[in-house]
């Protein structure tokens, strides 16, 4: 379980985009890499190193031991007082209650301790501090046959590798330049295919995106001419599909038009005149929302609009009609919105309201503010929607199984709705209502950057304002 959890977290911190991942997958090969290097390179320097380390330890000793057995014995505290001053060459004669600390067991000094013991002798002793000195100290003989030894001191600087930062700092700067040269060469990937995503997001939007340039690597290119040639073939496609429902629209409507005429001045009686005329309507109306579906997102732009006021003018028309609508609005409520569509969509939910619940029964249209939002709500106390049926019931061309034995409708007017309000970055929302029934609601976002900012004068509502 903990390493499961573990490789969650690891994958959260990971990179999610195509340059950041493939940067640092390149940045960890040439660290990788670097390394590796400075590891063969250390292999093989290593023991050439070794070999001048001791031979310059051996040419101490063996100076030094030539100083003092030629020089005269008064003069040789004067020597030893030269060397440790000018060169600081420490000698002591070793004892065997010297107290000792053994030199650190690497791979270095045990080359430059075997390679000095092979000139020296097998005697040769060696240690990182004698009593309280630290540094490089070797054992050494006047005379091979003498049992007495001497302890010699040089410096730990003579020893250190005087080029190691050195070495550090060129080697970081040729990996700075070679991760500097990899982010420039993954970028020349990368931003052609964020510009390629962002493009496709326009599509998906249903508006024509930009000219991408079809230049960089050959499949960049390729890429980026078969969607600049797929885009105008869509932007083609809308065009002729605009057309066609133009078309559709003027060569349905009217022979419906002339359809009902002969109907109303048939001379048939009036039920049958009136049955005969809703199922006109009916058909009108759903043409028009198969070309309401078939124009796709709307267009109009973002307006300032009195939402109760739209909302007042829409119900008048339904009270005249003998349908019970209850309004619960502000006196003025002022968003950014695309009117049209807006006033669309209100209108098919009513609609449907009307459909699903009858006209004898009242609809309660409701607008609010919220702190991010404005709602607006139609409640109908119809059959409702079940839950598990709501999600679908967004789709086209989508009924309830129980509504199948009521030919009217085509399945769009929910489809219709969705589509509108995506295009104010809002959300529909559908839910039960208590004692029965359905509530629709229009979530229109109040972010300044898509919505604009709503203003509410007012608080009184007019429920029931005729």
């Amino acid at each position: 379980m903990r390493a499961v959890i573990g490789s969650r977290v690891l994958w959260a911190w990971l990179p999610r985009t195509l340059l950041w991942q493939t940067f640092f997958l390149i940045a960890l090969l040439l660290t990788l890499a670097l390394a590796a290097w400075s590891q063969i390179f250390r292999h093989f320097e290593d023991p050439v190193r070794a070999r001048d380390l001791a031979q310059m330890v051996v040419s101490v000793v063996n100076l030094t031991r030539t100083a003092l057995i030629n020089a005269e014995v008064e003069r040789r505290p004067e020597l030893l007082i030269e060397l440790a001053a000018l060169e600081g060459i420490r000698i002591y004669p070793a004892e065997p209650s010297d107290d000792v600390r053994p030199l650190a067991d690497t791979r270095d000094m045990r080359l430059l301790t075997g390679e000095v013991r092979r000139q020296l002798g097998s005697h040769t002793r060696f240690a990182a501090r004698w009593k309280s000195l630290d540094g490089f100290w070797v054992s050494f003989r006047l005379d091979p046959e003498d049992a007495q030894d001497f302890w010699v001191m040089l410096p730990s600087e003579r020893l250190e590798q005087t080029h190691a930062v050195e070495w550090l700092a060129w080697g970081g700067g040729a990996l700075l330049v070679a991760l500097v040269g990899a982010y420039l060469i993954v970028s020349r990937i990368s931003v052609p295919l964020r510009n390629l995503a962002r493009s496709a997001r326009v599509v998906g939007s249903g508006h024509t995106p930009p000219h991408l340039p079809e230049t960089g690597p050959l499949e960049i290119a390729t890429v980026a001419r078969a969607f600049n040639q797929m885009t105008g073939d869509l932007a083609h496609a809308d065009a002729d599909r605009a057309l066609i429902l133009a078309g559709v629209s003027h060569d349905l409507r009217t022979p419906l038009a002339r359809l009902r005429l002969g109907i109303e001045m048939s001379g048939a009686p009036g039920p049958d005149v009136l049955a005969m005329v809703a199922d006109v309507e009916e058909m009108d109306r759903i043409i028009g929302q198969f070309l309401d579906f078939g124009r796709g997102e709307p267009q109009e732009p973002m307006q300032a609009t009195d939402i109760a006021a739209m909302l007042q003018d829409i119900a008048q028309p339904y009270r005249l009609r003998g349908i019970n609508i209850a309004l619960d609005v502000p006196k003025s409520l002022v968003h950014l919105v695309r009117p049209l569509p807006l006033r669309r969509a209100v209108l098919n939910l009513i609609d449907n309201a009307v459909r699903y619940a009858g006209e004898d029964k009242p609809i309660t249209i409701t607008l609010d503010r919220r702190e991010h939002e404005v709602l607006v709500e139609v409640a109908d106390r119809g059959p409702g929607i079940p839950e598990g049926e709501r999600e679908r019931m967004r789709h086209p061309f989508t009924r309830l199984e129980n509504a199948r034995s009521n030919t009217k409708g085509a399945g769009l007017g929910l489809a219709i709705v969705e589509r509108i309000i995506a295009s104010h970055h809002g959300v529909l929302e559908l839910a039960g209502r208590e004692g029965g029934g359905l509530r629709a609601i229009l979530h229109l976002p109040l972010d300044g950057k898509r919505a604009g900012r709503a203003r509410m004068l007012g608080a009184d509502s007019d429920l029931g304002e005729a």
